[in-house]
């Protein structure tokens, strides 16, 4: 490729310098122009034409430019020029490429240029004319480079296999002939190959070597060999060359234990080793085939004593042979295995432990249990089923014993008596026997037996007393534990002892203040003890052990302790007196009265408390009497201030401690009761009340009402309040009434209206009556003039002679109605007005003060 390159630019220079020395062309080339041929397919070197170079008599060193082809039409390398020496010259051929009259062009112009030294130059054209020659044929395609292999399947009817493809440089026809003659192939004259016959691969020829050769009409011919191969076919059934069919192993062989070796061959594999496949048709869980060497062998437990070959001992399998797995050449023989039985088992029990009972006392030669009934060997052939029962054992065994061997009965030898020291706590005896195989290797298995004696109840339960007694302060709390009882059985286990009440205990209140703890003997009060109703309980236990039982007698004595408070009547009074009454004089005639049950009358000591302001009163006597009188002790002294208070409230205490030490009262329990008495001083009634002109008295009557009856003022406010509303909407359609019927007047009326307001009105005073609506009269006090019991107001001093037999009326609500009369004497009826309320309550104490309560 270089090279031509360079021969390119060479020709390109020599024809820019024939242009420029056109001017200057001499006859140089001596033959030239000339027409010469040349046989296609000429080998490199061929001489094609020769020719001589002229020189100038003036150039002395010849040729400057040797003759060189600077062109050709066609362009070709196939030729080139060579010096013969002497300055001739001669065309030849390259070979590359090589000429060929078939596809080349048929002739070609080759421009020879040359210069001598001088400068002169000659340019001329050698036409070279390819003559034609006849060539051998040729083989194409794959035959033209390789010797083609063709395969041919045996069996295969007489076809086509191959088609040669060869051709004539001249396109002349072709002649086709295959040698060895005597073989079952033909080449037709298209070239076909045809097999003239089906192969057999078993029988004929496994390879044939056909050599192809080809010829032009001129008896040039071409040969070349095709290698014909015969394949083998799976068309044959391979066939068992096992002759046993029955084959006999024992039961619980190992996995992976061979029970055959299943051989067969393939026809097809006559000179080489059957590659067959085996298989088990058959649905089998204990036996598997090697697909590709057909050794049978144990892949599963075989049990000959479980199901299904306890009854069908005989396994039959169906082995299948084929020569590939997708084939369907196969042969299939049928194979019978039988397992035989071994002792593989030791004898079983179930259950293989066993509970029994027995009561105590049971006589010796009583039968327990049967062995032989639970127990058994799964074995199939008799001789390997075949037990006994031996080794009895344990704890307790010298107590029970096995008739035989082979019974397999347990019997007693002994009584057994819980309650005897030598089987105290021995309720359960264990006991083990083997069972085991005649045959060998003698297997066995343990039995596990569990006697259990059972308590006989014999003995009745004792108590460990058979009487209790309790002492139990009657201020003992409520659920306290006073006492336990406690009761045994002798029988072995010790029984369960359950405690009940079941006699005595009640009292007129109560079906029973006791209870006992039904499974410790605890004895604990239900409710609270009083020794002033009862001093004593006797109570009678039971002891029960579900079936037989036992009573004691358990005595309580309630002890005597100071837990009564001294209860006094009146407990609550109010009563009014003098200002002026006399020191040392017994209150209106006010005694208390008080008792303790269980304390001694004398033991009382009475004491003010509360609200005795500057000690006014006292108690006579102060202690040691059940009774008591309530005494002024000292003057009131209102006059000079040292006295404001006109309401006592006194709370009276009342202890039973009277009686005991000073040591004794700091550790005994002491009680105490309460009385409360209200007194209300009343000022004398010759007190004068100086008023003024223009002064306004008020006389303020009011309702007092009890804490209880909260709603009674909830009511009348409420039923104020919407009668207000009601009267507020009626003056409003009242006034839109007037004002619609009554147009106002004019400027005169007016005037007149204003003159009279003008007038002085007289001076009037104002007086407020507070009505005492269900005035209640809450204390009583005796008469010091007619020595008659009068019933009174603690608040509002109103009073009123006690009737016979009636008692003493609680303090209901206060309901307050005020009247009210202005300047012009028109009245109006309010309810707590609140212009009228702070003076309504000063004029009600200046009248309390400086007026007292009119009597009765």
């Amino acid at each position: 490729m270089k090279d031509s390159i360079v021969k390119m630019m060479k020709s390109m220079l020599l024809l820019i310098l024939l242009g420029v020395v056109s001017g200057r062309r001499t006859q140089l080339l001596k033959g030239l122009p000339a027409t010469s041929t040349v046989e296609e397919n000429a080998a490199a070197g061929v001489s094609v034409y020769s020719f001589n170079v002229t020189v100038s008599p003036l150039s002395s060193e010849g040729v400057a430019i040797l003759p060189t082809i600077v062109n050709s039409n066609p362009l070709t390398e196939a030729f080139d020029i060579e010096s013969k020496g002497d300055l001739e010259y001669r065309v030849v051929t390259t070979g590359n490429p090589v000429l060929d009259y078939e596809t080349m062009p048929k002739s070609f112009d080759l421009q020879i240029f040359v210069e001598d030294t001088t400068g002169r130059s000659d340019l001329n054209i050698l036409t070279v004319q390819v003559i034609d020659k006849n060539e051998r044929p040729v083989f194409r395609g794959n035959m033209a480079i390789q010797t083609v292999t063709i395969y041919v399947l045996e069996g295969t009817p007489p076809e086509c296999i191959y088609q040669v493809d060869a051709a004539d440089p001249e396109n002349a026809e072709l002649k086709y002939s295959l040698l060895p003659a005597p073989v079952p192939f033909l080449v037709l004259e298209s070239g076909a190959i045809f097999t003239t016959k089906e192969f057999d691969y078993e029988k004929d020829p496994h390879c044939y070597f056909l050599n192809i050769t080809v010829t032009d009409p001129d008896g040039l011919n071409s040969t070349k060999t095709v290698n014909i191969n015969i394949i083998n076919i799976n068309d044959e059934r391979p066939y068992f060359t096992t002759k046993q069919r029955i084959y006999r192993i024992p039961e619980e062989q190992s996995p992976g234990t061979v029970v055959a070796n299943i051989t067969a061959k393939d026809p097809d594999d006559e000179d080489s080793p059957s590659r067959l496949f085996y298989s088990i048709q058959s649905s089998d869980r204990y036996f598997s085939i090697n697909p590709s060497t057909g050794v049978l062998q144990v892949t599963g437990k075989i049990n000959r004593d479980a199901l299904p070959l306890r009854l069908h001992p005989n396994i039959s399998l169906i082995v299948r042979v084929e020569d590939s797995p997708s084939s369907s050449h196969a042969s299939e023989m049928e194979i019978t295995i039988i397992v035989d039985d071994i002792n593989d088992n030791p004898p079983e029990c179930n259950p293989s432990t066993f509970r029994i009972e027995a009561n105590e006392n049971t006589i010796a030669g009583t039968f327990l249990l049967d062995l032989r009934n639970y127990c058994k060997d799964i074995d199939v052939d008799p001789s390997n089923n075949q037990f006994n029962f031996t080794g009895l054992s344990g704890f307790g065994s010298n107590n029970f014993a096995l008739e035989s061997t082979v019974s397999g009965r347990l019997v007693m030898t002994e009584s057994i008596d819980l309650e005897n020291p030598a089987n105290l706590g021995a309720e359960v005896y264990s006991l083990t026997v083997r069972v085991q195989d005649i045959a060998c290797p003698n297997y066995s298995n343990i039995i596990y037996i569990y006697i259990r004696i059972k308590p006989v109840n014999e003995f009745f339960p004792v108590f460990s007393n058979s009487s209790y007694e309790f002492n139990v302060p009657e201020i003992t709390k409520v659920g306290s534990r006073i006492g336990r009882v406690n009761a045994r059985d002798k029988d072995w286990s010790p029984s369960v002892i359950t405690y009940s009440i079941v006699a005595g205990g009640g009292t007129r209140d109560y079906t029973n203040i006791f209870w006992i703890s039904p499974t410790k003997g605890d004895v604990k009060i239900l409710a609270r003890l009083d020794y002033e109703t009862t001093q004593k309980h006797i109570l009678t236990v039971q002891a029960s052990d579900q079936e037989k039982t036992a009573t004691a007698s358990v005595t309580v004595n309630v002890l005597e302790v100071n837990d009564e408070e001294p209860v006094c009547s009146p407990n609550f009074y109010s009563f009014q007196i003098p200002v002026s009454l006399a020191v040392g004089t017994n209150i209106n005639g006010f005694r208390i009265e008080c008792q303790d049950r269980d304390s001694d009358p004398r033991s009382f000591r009475y004491i003010i408390n509360e609200g005795n302001v500057n000690n006014h009163f006292t108690f006579s006597p102060s202690a040691g009497s059940n009774t008591s009188r309530l005494i002024l002790a000292s003057r009131f002294d209102y006059d000079s201030g040292l006295d404001t208070n006109w309401i006592y409230r006194l709370h009276v205490y009342i202890t039973d401690d009277n009686l005991l030490s000073a040591r004794d009262k700091t550790t005994d329990l002491i009680k105490t009761g309460t009385v409360t008495l209200s007194i209300r001083v009343i000022p004398n009634p010759t007190t004068v009340i100086t008023t003024t002109p223009g002064f306004t008295v008020v006389t303020k009557m009011e309702n007092l009402y009890s804490e209880s009856a909260w709603y009674v003022p909830f009511v009348i406010t409420l039923g104020s309040l919407l009668l207000l509303g009601l009267l507020g909407y009626l003056g409003f359609l009242l006034a839109t009434w007037v004002r619609t019927c009554c147009p106002p007047a004019g400027k005169a009326g007016d005037v007149l209206l204003i003159n009279a307001a003008e007038k002085k009105k007289p001076k009037t005073d104002v007086i407020v009556t507070m009505t005492k609506l269900n005035t209640v009269f809450d204390g009583e006090a005796r008469d010091p003039v007619t020595g008659k019991i009068y019933e009174f107001n603690t608040h509002s001093g109103a009073r009123r002679w006690k009737k016979s037999n009636e008692p003493l009326q609680p303090a209901p609500a206060m309901q307050v109605t005020s009247s009210a009369t202005d300047e012009s004497g028109q009245g109006t009826d309010r309810a707590g007005a609140p212009s009228k309320k702070e003076p309504s309550e000063k004029r009600k104490e200046l009248t309390a003060e400086k007026k007292p309560a009119a009597k009765p």
